[in-house]
């Protein structure tokens, strides 16, 4: 807090929890990065302590999908006491242009313009696209000489599918799918350990969420180089992500296998009342060549098999 000799200040708290933002009344409130805070903290905390003072607010946020912070943008122009603005990052004179189109390139559509342009998006429904451009190889029966290859493998219990995707780091091409279920897990285990042989891999990306982590401690014991990994909100965002701007630049080819293709198609991406999205299959279908092609693809674009 920084006081004034005439008796004012300025304050900054965080809105983590709204309840810590009642008080005295307030003449100016600025909430930066308002789309990401609770609804509560405008309308129960901040709010209700602009009324005595009749004090004005500014809302200042990158979009977050079409949540309360969309609802207060759109009082603009509508509301003869609200006005809204929007402003790209290209009107910041301290950005490169170089690198707004470097993030251009890189990230998907739907990210790019939410972050780089301030548009609100929506990104309820199909998750993938140019699924059908990318689709066009066949298995590859061998390694090819000189090329180096990783895997990605969801591992499965009874119900769902145990599946393994090979890519080759060289091409970044998809060179292998073999996916089952039902098996036991020395089986599974011994299954893994022969696609590991077969394509004499830099490196495997296991998730280790579930029975993952008892597969990756016995698999270990081979002296080979398996690289776990947590599936959390957060790190699953981030692969589904990766995965999701390859497929729209361009940068990734894999097998025409129908399961496969049908699951990238209907993937769905769903916003909670929160304000985050969360990504699975259509209810009562699969995900596990997905998220297996996920894991393989983040194994050779951030170099996981290097740092494991």
């Amino acid at each position: 807090m920084v006081l004034f000799p005439g008796g004012g200040f300025v304050a900054i708290r965080s809105a983590d929890n709204p309840d810590s933002l009642r008080g005295e009344g307030l003449d100016f409130v600025v909430m930066d990065e308002c789309a990401f805070m609770q609804p509560e903290a405008w309308s129960e905390a901040i709010r209700p302590a602009l009324s005595d003072r009749l004090g004005k607010a500014l809302f200042i946020s990158t979009p977050r999908g079409r949540n309360f912070f969309w609802d207060l943008y759109r009082r603009g122009g509508v509301d003869p006491d609200w006005a809204s603005f929007t402003y790209p990052t290209s009107a910041n004179p301290y950005i490169q242009p170089s690198e707004i189109e470097a993030a251009r390139a890189e990230l998907p559509e739907i990210i790019f313009n939410q972050e780089y342009l301030a548009e609100f998006v929506d990104s309820e429904g199909a998750v993938f696209r140019r699924i059908r451009d990318a689709a066009i190889l066949q298995p590859l029966e061998q390694p090819l000489e000189g090329h180096q290859y990783s895997a990605g493998v969801d591992v499965a219990a009874a119900v769902d599918y145990t599946v393994i995707t090979v890519l080759d780091v060289n091409t970044r091409e998809m060179v292998a799918l073999d996916r089952f279920n039902r098996v036991d897990y020395p089986v599974l285990e011994d299954r893994l350990l022969a696609t590991y042989c077969k394509w004499h891999l830099d490196g495997m990306v296991v998730e280790s969420n579930s029975i993952g982590a008892p597969v990756i401690d016995h698999l270990r014991e081979h002296d080979i180089n398996i690289i776990p990994f947590t599936t959390t909100n957060t790190t699953k965002h981030d692969i589904i992500q990766r995965l999701q701007s390859a497929f729209e630049h361009g940068l990734i080819h894999i097998i025409d296998n129908p399961i496969l293709v049908g699951e990238l198609l209907s993937y769905e991406s769903k916003r909670t009342p929160s304000g985050n999205y969360t990504y699975s299959a259509p209810e009562g279908q699969h995900d596990d060549c997905v998220m297996s092609l996920a894991f393989a693809w983040y194994s050779i674009s951030n170099d996981a098999w290097l740092i494991s």
